[in-house]
């Protein structure tokens, strides 16, 4: 089948078209031609008000399988992502049974390799995620794990160096959740004004910036390469942007979602909006957008924490935290990240796939489609009655954002919206 993306704006800045309308043919997975021109095709899709960028890279998701498929499944997880732009997800090792041996490394890619959406299982540092035995991370990184979490905060100095020290001989990436856990035990929301005017047990900026600055007096120790995973506030932003200031090799990422709400609009004690790290001031969201276009957060995740009823129709602070967000990460980040295009698919494509080593992508003939098609300022209304995920966590429902995708490509397949 021939599909022709006609006079979409091309977005690759190592593309020989790039910044130019072009009208792209792509026939049986391939990119077969690009012209001024439109060309003959089975199917064409309108891209004079849109943008083709090589395709989205998650750094950060859940899937609930194995061990939760009623939240999500592979299947669930990767249509959703087909839906919101990505065409390559990173997953987080803490599903039942954990992510520790390269069995399952194979387990999951295998089960993806049918869908649009490629998943790329991120393993454990330590066995079950305890913090405590030291995984085979050798054996795993050959399996083709493209990262080493325990997905929430490893507490233990001596893991976070012997895992530094290890990666250095593979080269692999260390990502930890920046959590003092012992100061964020119990809690439901960002210290401030707003939990003390509701109630709730606030956990404090110190228990994120606390974590930080270990781990960086750690890394300038042994060496080795760093990505902190969901950083929240304005300190976190100053105590990395300082770090690569003196040449650590340390990068970082926020979830989309940091970006669209603050602990201000939690005075309804919408479950929706409990996550880890809590959403926090206005003076912090805008110490993140700076970050973001200055080049100290190198990466927005979607943090895709697929849930069921159970789980979050409940009292506040019995609800566990998390977003079903993988649907309307770019759109999040379209419409509140204050970014430019290039900017954008920095963020959200290419730096996403440099720092867990995958090939990048380019936009060009006879290169394999792997490609999102998006218009950036249409704006459209998120429905969950519409969501293909299986968990419906999100508080977007029925919520105007802008920037919509309108077509993803990759493997040969595709999804066409609209």
């Amino acid at each position: 089948m021939k599909i022709l993306i006609k006079s979409a704006l091309i977005a690759d800045k190592l593309s020989p078209h790039y910044g130019e309308h072009r009208c792209v043919l792509i026939e049986n997975g391939t990119i077969v031609s690009i012209t001024e021109q439109a060309v003959a095709a089975d199917k064409v899709i309108d891209g004079s008000e849109a943008v083709l960028s090589v395709g989205w890279c998650d750094m950060r998701s859940r899937s609930g399988e194995p061990g939760h498929e009623s939240r999500e499944d592979i299947a669930s997880l990767c249509a959703a992502a087909a839906i919101g732009g990505f065409t390559d997800v990173a997953v987080l090792p803490d599903t039942q049974p954990v992510v520790q041996h390269k069995e399952q490394i194979s387990y999951l890619k295998y089960l993806s390799a049918a869908h649009l959406t490629q998943l790329h299982p991120i393993a454990a540092i330590t066995q079950d995620c305890k913090g405590e035995k030291l995984t085979e991370m050798y054996d795993l990184h050959q399996a083709g794990a493209v990262a080493f979490s325990d997905a929430r905060s490893v507490s233990s100095s001596d893991i976070v160096l012997k895992t530094l020290q290890y990666l250095q001989k593979i080269d692999g990436l260390l990502v930890n959740k920046p959590e003092d856990r012992n100061l964020s035990r119990f809690t439901n929301m960002h210290e401030g004004t707003y939990s003390t005017m509701l109630g709730l047990k606030g956990v404090p900026v110190l228990s994120e910036t606390l974590h930080i600055a270990r781990d960086l007096h750690l890394l300038e120790y042994t060496g080795g390469k760093l990505h902190f995973s969901l950083i929240s506030s304005a300190e976190s932003v100053k105590l990395i942007r300082e770090a690569k200031q003196k040449g650590l090799s340390v990068t970082c990422d926020v979830a989309a979602h940091q970006l669209a709400f603050t602990d201000a609009d939690l005075t309804d004690f919408n479950t929706n909006l409990k996550v880890n790290p809590p959403f926090r001031t206005a003076q912090d969201v805008a110490a993140l957008v700076e970050g973001l276009a200055d080049g100290t957060i190198d990466v927005v995740v979607s943090d895709h924490t697929p849930l069921d009823p159970e789980s979050k129709e409940l009292e506040f602070d019995m609800a566990e935290f998390g977003i079903s967000s993988m649907e309307t990460t770019a759109a999040t980040l379209l419409s509140y990240g204050h970014l430019t295009i290039e900017q954008f698919i920095d963020k959200i494509a290419i730096n996403p796939r440099a720092l867990l080593g995958l090939p990048q992508v380019h936009i060009a003939k006879g290169w394999p489609a792997c490609l999102t098609l998006f218009a950036p300022d249409q704006e459209w209304t998120f429905s969950l009655d519409k969501s293909v995920s299986k968990s419906r966590n999100n508080p977007f429902d029925q919520k105007v954002l802008k920037g919509k995708v309108l077509a993803t490509f990759n493997k040969g397949q595709f999804v066409i919206q609209g």
